[in-house]
This record gives C-alpha cells, structure tokens and sequence, in this order.
C-alpha cells in the first residue's frame, strides 16, 4: 500500500507538470475564452489525467502482487517440506539437541537418546548433569556450555553416564542461538571414546604423578634402555645446578658419580632393585644419599633421599655420648651404669673414690650384686639384719618401673641418698648422692631458726610474718603487747581478717589494717613496701612498716615513737611560736617605721624652715638647737629607712630595677654624694679606677646604697684628717670594689657577726644596720661581701656583683 501511494503522489505531479504544456498548444483559444474559464479546464483535465494514470498504474500492482504471493506460497511449502525432513531426521533415539535462543535461560529441546544410557527423559532433569553424568564429565560439561553461551566457544567433549555409557557432545553457535548436541555413539566409537577417555586419565594420572615428584625435595630420574636421561624432577635439575629439568636432560647433568652409576648398572637386575648409600657433591658440599634404582623393559628409574642429616645426627649421638662419657666422668656425683645382665657397663672417677674400689676389679665389669657383697665384706655399706632379702630388695630396681631411691647411713657417718633407675634398652643407672653436708646444713638451720625465734620473742619491736594466704606465720610478744591482743588470737594460721577484728579496740580505722591486708595478699607482680605512723586509742604512736619478705611472704614491724614523736610535737610547737614571734617582730618593725617616717619628715621640714631667714633669724643657741634637730632627724630617718629595707627584703617581696649603668659617672655621683658628709668627718676620699670601666647592668639604687653605706661606715671609723680609699675594677663580667680605712680597726672576736643586725662596735658605730644592709643589696645582685680587718691597722670591706641581664621586651607589631 505504500509503494501504491507513492506512484499515485508520482501521477499526480506529473498531470500538474503536464498541464502548462497543454494551456500552451492552446493558446490561441485562450485569447477568445476568458482568463477564468481557461483556468477552470486546465484544472479539470490535469484531474482527469491524474485520474487515469493512477488508474493503469494500481493496475499493475495488482498483478505484481499476485505473483509475489504465488512465490511466497510456493516458498512455504518448500519450508514446510524441508521442516517435516529436518523433524524426521532429529527423531532418531540416537540423539538429542539442547537450543538456548540468545542469554534466554528457558532451552528447546529436540530428539531423544537411548533409555538404557541412563539419560533422564524429562526436559528439566536433563540440564541436571550431575545427576547422571559422572562428576569430572558434568563439571567439564557445565563449564563447555557456559563458555558457548557467553563466549560463543565450540567445543567436542566425550562424556561418561553413570552406568558407564559413552555421550559425545558439540557445541556450536548459528543464528545468534546455542545449540548443544549429545548423539550416543555406536560400538566402534564407544570403543574409541573409552580409549580416549582412558588415555585422559592416564596422561592425568602421569601429570599428577609429576607434579608430586617436581614438589619433592629428593631427586628422582628416568632413564631411557641406552641408560640416557630421559626425565627429571626439579629436586634434581637444583641439584646439579641447572636452571630447570630441560636443561639439566639436554646437557645430560648427571647427579652420580661414573663409579657410582656403574655399580649400579651392575648390581641392579629386574627382579632386585639396587638399594645402598652413595656419596656424592652438591652444590660444593660433600653429600649423603639413600639411593633406589630400579630397572625395566623401557629403562630404569631411580631416586635419592639425602640422608646427609641422619649421618650428621649419628655423628653427633657418637659424640653426644662420647661427651656424656666425659661429662659423668668429671662429676663429683657418682654414677654407675650396669646392663641387662647386671654387669657394670660404666662408672664415673666419684664412684671409684666413694668406694675405694679396685680399678682391676672394676675394669672387669662384676655384676651388681658381687659390688655389693664386697662392699659389704668392706664395712661399707650399712649393717642389715637380713642381708638377704636387703640385697634382693635393692636389685629389684631391674624389674622396676619407677626409680627407687633410698638412704644409707654409712659406718663412716656419710649419708647416701641412692637413686636407682631402670633404662629402657635393660639395665639399670645407679647415682649417689653426698647428703652428710646437706643433713649438717639443715641441723644448723634448725638451730639458727630456734636462735632467730628467740631473737625475735626478745625484740623490743613487733614483729608479725604473713603469709601470701593473709594467715599469720609467726609473732613476737612484744606485737601482741602493744595491740592489746592474747597468744591464742595471733596464733599461727589465724587470718588478718581475725586479727583485725582484735586489734579493733586499739585502731579501727578504715585505712589501717585494711590496708595492710590489702598489701598482704595483693597479686601484683612487684610487692612494694610501705611505711607510715598509726596512733592508737590507747595513746601509743607506733612507726610501722609492710616489708616484702621471699615465697611471698609479709613482715609487719612496729615501733614505738610515743615519745620521740612527743618531743617533736613540742619542738613544733616552739619552732611555730618563734615563727609567730619574728612574724610579729616584723610586723611590728614595719608598722612603727611607717609610723616613724610621717613625723620625722615633719621634724626635718619645719627644722629646714627655722633656717630660713624669712621666717625670722635665730640667735646662736637657737640656730645650734636647730642644727641638732635637723641632724638628729636626718640620722634617725636614714635608721627607719634602713629597717624598711631590711624589712622589705625579709619578706621577700624586693625586686631589682636592672639598668644599665655607666660606671664612670656613677662613681663621679657616689664622691658628689658623700662630699658633704666626708667634709663633717674631716676625712679624704681617694679613688682608683680605670679610666674606662665601661657600662655594668646592677639595679642603680641599690648599688648607691651600698656604696654610700661603706664609704660612710668608713669615714665614722677613720680618725679625722685621715684618708679613706675605694678601689674599682673589673674583672670578666664581675664589677669587684674595695672600700678601705686605716681606723682602729674590729676585733678578731666580734669580725663574725659584724653582718649580724643591730650588732653596733665602737663610739660612732650608729644603729649596727649598715653592713647588714650591704650584705642584703649584694646578695640580692648574687653577689659577695668579704671583710678583712686587724685592731690598730684599719678595715677593708670587698664587694663582687656580677653584671646581671637586661629584661627582654617584645617587640610591639
């Protein structure tokens, strides 16, 4: 229909295409009819035209098809002709074919195999291969299809039922569907596929049989009738150091020695394969091997088993024993081995010399029993009243299973404690062992044990020993005594929960004998000790201490410290009260010079006034009384501030200004400073310093006041028209000075507490704060003060102030 559609669509075009031509033959008639007539006839025949074409041509489709339809009739029947050959053909019981029509996993099945195969019938137990199918075949078989089915993989596989039936299978791929085909073969090819299928297992079985031999560790070989190499393992390509079996076959790598392989072609027969010990080189190493060559009709075929560590494990058993020998020998135990027929075999140096026996006689090798009747004959052995059944009892050993052991007293006073072991290859091993020291060591123990008790019954300390368990082993009197408790309550093996239930009404706190339990039976791996005080309701105060003591063991002590520990709480006590006391001293010190200052200030003011000429003049003695107050107030205001200092630097709370001080001109502010009080003395000052002693980092007011305290210290001792000194310098980072005088001098008594406070010598000493003060500035600097100084030649006072650091500022960003 659509191939009619379009010629008509074509018929159509052309009546329209035809139509210009005709308006043109007649265009002589279109000058006499108008323009809308003609219009209206070219339309009517360019219908009229289309018309018939459209007409003749549906005509002809019409026979067209009707022989198109005659062929696909004729085509079909051809079809059916070939289906219903093809369906006869499948019908055969002979076989059957399995379609898959793309991934589709619902198969079309066709024909039919034999029932007596033992194929199942039904469509879906058929795809169940593993039911009938032997499971090597199905295995093979479900694999095959999934790779035809995914891959598009033919493939010819011969499969074996159950009941030992021969299958071939195809599989092949047309159309884009996977057909499989099982056809039941016939006697010939049954024949066939069985060789074939045996030939598999065989080549398998030889596979496997290889890869066993490539996996172990000892050389096999195959040799073919002209004695050549025809196969080897991996074990034997290594160890003639070829890279793989192939190489060592085609260079012909032999593992034997020619020597070795002769004798073995000549020994070896059909019947009795060669079986010995060869020696040959691996790898550069002398080697040992077990070697088994068999032979055959096509060859031979041969392995070796290295046995080089079961010789080297011989060896060493030879000289294991040899050194066992030698080990006996020398050891101060004696031992003595007999055999299965009770002769002595084996004795150390020990033996010989514990019994004083013959050495022809023991080289002999006697029986056990004839070494005891001679030892007994001796007066060695220990007297018996039946000998008889002694000797029997001791001989038994060789029936025995466990080792006997036994204790001889000897007549010499020895004792032995004998052991006898029966030996598994027959015999027996005798070893005596020495006892007389250990028996003398456990007397003397016993005795030092009394000893040690009684020491400790005796201990003015208590002492009690516990047991991993926490039960008591032993304690002393003096531990009941002080914890109030009877004998029968701390007897051994009473609990620590017992004891602490009796101890009780002396001590029941929660971390006292708590703890000490907990100490006791802990199960850490490492006991610490511990010590501490308790104090009892009865007014005892006891010092005790939890030691560790070996097999797990506790010891508790306990001493009384009611009186030391009385005397030290009133020691405290005094020591708390004279802190008390320097702490109101201080107090009080600070409180009156702060309340000093204010009207000593006043004083010195309103003295300053009544000098000036504007508020009046004075007379002479007036002027004097002034001159007094004002001295008077100024030596008693440089007192108060000198006891704040001290004060301050008591406390603690003094804090160093650190600058950095040109030394120069700090001693050019020094010598000002004193001018006035050196020219009331009548008294020279004389300095020597450098003339560059450089810039020094101190705190710049305290530094003054040291200064100024021992230059003016110096200008009260020296004689008047005298002359005192100050000498500077440095030395490294150090600024060291000396003030000097040439007065009268301290003596040698009264030089050790010159630093002591208010410690004033002489006429004009002052308050006895100077050299205190200086002491205290130099120390703050970690610095020192020395003074030397001998009646009638003067006083010289050292100084040594290291230069200390400027505090570091960070930087504003």
């Amino acid at each position: 229909m659509k191939r009619l559609w379009q010629r008509l669509a074509a018929g159509s075009m052309l009546a329209a295409l035809s139509s210009p031509a005709t308006a043109q033959t007649q265009g002589l008639a279109a000058s006499v009819f108008r323009s809308s007539e003609v219009i209206t006839f070219s339309v009517l025949i360019g219908v009229i035209s289309a018309a018939m074409i459209s007409a003749i041509w549906l005509i002809r489709q019409r026979g067209n098809i009707e022989g198109e339809n005659r062929e696909l009739n004729a085509a079909l029947a051809d079809a059916n002709q070939r289906i219903s050959r093809f369906q006869a053909l499948i019908a055969d019981k002979n076989r059957r074919i399995v379609v898959w029509d793309g991934l589709s996993d619902k198969p079309e099945f066709l024909g039919h195999l034999p029932a007596e195969t033992g194929v199942p019938q039904d469509d879906r137990e058929f795809l169940a291969f593993g039911r009938w199918v032997k499971a090597m075949s199905a295995l093979d078989l479900e694999k095959a299809i999934e790779r035809l089915r995914s891959q598009a993989q033919s493939f010819d596989l011969i499969i074996e039922t159950h009941r030992n039936e021969i299958l071939e299978a195809q599989g092949r791929v047309s159309g884009g569907r996977a057909f499989v085909r099982f056809v039941a073969l016939n006697n010939m090819r049954a024949e066939l596929a069985e060789l074939k299928l045996e030939r598999d297992r065989l080549q398998a079985s030889l596979t496997s049989f290889h890869t066993l031999l490539d996996a172990t560790d000892l050389p096999v070989w195959l040799r073919g009738p002209d004695g050549a190499i025809t196969w080897v393992n991996e074990a034997y390509s290594y160890a003639v150091e070829a890279s793989n079996p192939a190489e060592a076959i085609k260079e012909g790598k032999e593992l034997l020695a020619t020597i070795a392989r002769e004798k073995i072609r000549a020994i070896s027969t059909y019947d009795v394969p060669f079986r010995d010990k060869v020696s040959t080189v691996v790898r550069g190493n002398r080697t040992f091997f077990d070697v088994v060559d068999t032979r055959s009709v096509s060859g031979s075929a041969g392995m070796a088993a290295n046995i080089s560590a079961v010789e080297a494990v011989r060896e060493e058993l030879n000289r294991t024993l040899k050194s066992h020998a030698e080990t006996l020998d020398h050891l101060a135990t004696p031992v003595a081995i007999f055999d299965g027929a009770q002769r002595l075999q084996f004795y150390n140096q020990a033996f010989q010399a514990l019994w004083a026996l013959d050495m022809g006689f023991l080289e002999r090798k006697p029986g056990n029993g004839e070494i005891l009747d001679r030892l007994r004959a001796g007066g060695k052995l220990p007297e018996q009243l039946n000998w008889k059944q002694w000797k029997d009892n001791a001989l038994a050993v060789y029936q025995a299973i466990d080792t006997q052991s036994d204790l001889w007293h000897l007549p010499n006073g020895q004792t032995l404690r004998v052991f006898a072991t029966a030996r598994p290859q027959g015999g027996a091993t005798w070893v005596f062992e020495n006892l007389t020291e250990k028996v003398d060591l456990e007397t003397r123990y016993n005795t030092l044990v009394q000893v040690q008790g009684e020491t400790i019954d005796h201990l003015s300390e208590g002492v009690a020993v516990f047991g991993p368990d926490g039960r008591i082993k032993l304690s002393n009197p003096a531990f009941r005594a002080l914890w109030g408790i009877s004998e029968p309550q701390a007897q051994p093996g009473t609990h620590i929960r017992a004891i602490e239930q009796a101890c009780a009404v002396s001590y029941d706190q929660q971390d006292g004998w708590k703890r000490f339990a907990h100490l006791i039976t802990s199960f850490d791996d490492e006991r610490s000790s511990c010590q501490g005080i308790l104090e009892l309701r009865t007014g005892l105060i006891l010092d005790f201490a939890v030691i560790p003591l070996p097999n797990a063991q506790t010891m508790l002590t306990f001493v009384n410290i009611t009186d030391s520990v009385r005397v030290e709480r009133a020691l405290t006590e005094k020591n708390e009260a004279l802190r008390k006391a320097d702490s109101l001293k201080n107090d009080f010190v600070q409180h009156v010079s702060y309340e000093l200052r204010s009207p000593l200030t006043n004083i010195i003011g309103f003295a300053d006034l009544l000098k000036t000429p504007t508020f009046g003049s004075l007379n002479e003695r007036q002027a004097e009384y002034v001159d007094h107050i004002s001295t008077s107030s100024s030596l008693l205001l440089t007192i108060v501030n000198d006891i704040l200092d001290l004060a301050t630097v008591d406390a603690g709370i003094v804090e160093l200004d650190l600058s950095e001080i040109n030394l120069t001109d700090f001693l050019d502010e020094v010598s000002n400073q004193m001018a006035d009080r050196l020219q009331e003395s009548a008294v020279t000052l004389r300095i020597e310093a450098p003339d560059m002693l450089g810039s020094f980092v101190a705190d710049h007011q305290r530094l003054k006041q040291i200064f100024i305290k021992l230059l003016t210290n110096a200008a009260n001792f020296a004689p008047d028209g005298s002359r005192i000194g100050l000498k500077c310098q440095r030395e490294g980072l150090d600024f060291v000075f000396t003030v000097t005088d040439n007065g009268v001098g301290i003596p040698q008594e009264i030089l050790e507490t010159v630093f002591n406070r208010f410690e004033s010598h002489g006429s004009r000493g002052g308050a006895g704060l100077g050299l205190s003060i200086v002491e205290s500035f130099v120390s703050l600097h970690h610095g020192s003060v020395s003074i030397r100084s001998r009646e009638g030649e003067g006083t010289e006072v050292t100084c040594r102030i290291p230069s200390a650091e400027l505090p570091k500022v960070a930087a504003a960003e």
